[in-house]
Formats: structure tokens, C-alpha cells, sequence
């Protein structure tokens, strides 16, 4: 005979309260009774009832979210208006990526994710080329 976990249930006793409530109440109640019994019928199910009771909790219930969320979730980039802008900007100073990186004291790898759209928006960057480039890329208006 096997005793059922309550998963299939939603861990729910029959006076309605959660199973992790419970378990943790009797162990308070009766610490050694909750201590007792390490044998198949007691010990297994009490381990796989807390298995459960560590998934709903904080951490585990967050982790459980993340793991079946089917959402596609990715960063925003930087628009085509605001990478176009800035490839403009650049040519019309005549400089390369490698210069301008120089100009606002960052890397040329940085440039090339700002100018190919990968770049995740930070606002300290983008004033800078801002600065450099005379292009307006935040707000209305981006481009002029």
C-alpha cells in the first residue's frame, strides 16, 4: 500500500490547509514524533512532503516560475532609429568606431553593439555620443 504525497492534489489536506503548514505544525507540536520513524511508509513520503513543501516556498517557487514560464524574455536593444543616428553622426565627423570609442573613453566593441543594434540602452553612453556625435539619441526626435 502506498500513501499519496498530495502533489496531485495541490499538497491540500482534507481541512483544507497547505501540507507544508501542517507538517511544520505537528513537528512543532510533537518534535519527537517528527523525528521517529525512518522505515518506507514514514520516511519516504515525509521526505518527498518536504521536497514539496521547499518548491512552494520563496526561492523554490520563484525558480519553479522562471523554469515553466514559455515567455521569450530578452533584453531591450537600442532602436534602428537610434543605431542609425549614430552611424550617421560618426561618418559625418569622419571618424571610426575605434576613434570614437576613444572620444567617449569606452571600448570599440562598445560602438560596434551601438551601431549594430545589440547594445543594451545605457544612458551615461549614449550622452556621451550625444556630446560627441551633436545627434540627439534619447527622447522625441532622435536623429537631429
Amino acid at each position: 500500500m502506498t500513501r499519496s504525497t498530495g502533489a496531485s492534489r495541490g499538497n491540500v489536506g482534507a481541512d483544507g490547509e497547505e501540507g507544508c503548514e501542517r507538517d511544520a505544525r505537528a513537528r512543532r507540536a510533537n518534535p519527537a514524533r517528527a523525528r521517529r520513524g525512518r522505515g518506507w511508509a514514514n520516511g519516504a513520503w515525509t521526505d518527498r512532503r518536504r521536497r514539496a513543501c521547499v518548491v512552494d516556498s520563496g526561492a523554490g517557487r520563484n525558480a519553479l516560475k522562471l523554469e515553466l514560464d514559455d515567455e521569450n524574455l530578452t533584453h531591450k536593444t537600442v532602436s534602428a532609429d537610434v543605431k542609425k543616428a549614430i552611424l550617421q553622426g560618426r561618418l559625418a565627423k569622419g571618424m571610426t568606431q575605434a576613434q570614437l570609442a576613444q572620444q567617449i573613453n569606452e571600448k570599440p566593441q562598445i560602438v560596434q553593439e551601438y551601431e549594430s543594434g545589440k547594445a543594451i540602452p545605457n544612458q551615461q553612453i549614449l550622452a556621451k555620443l550625444e556630446r560627441i556625435l551633436g545627434v540627439k539619441l534619447r527622447g522625441k526626435g532622435v536623429g537631429k
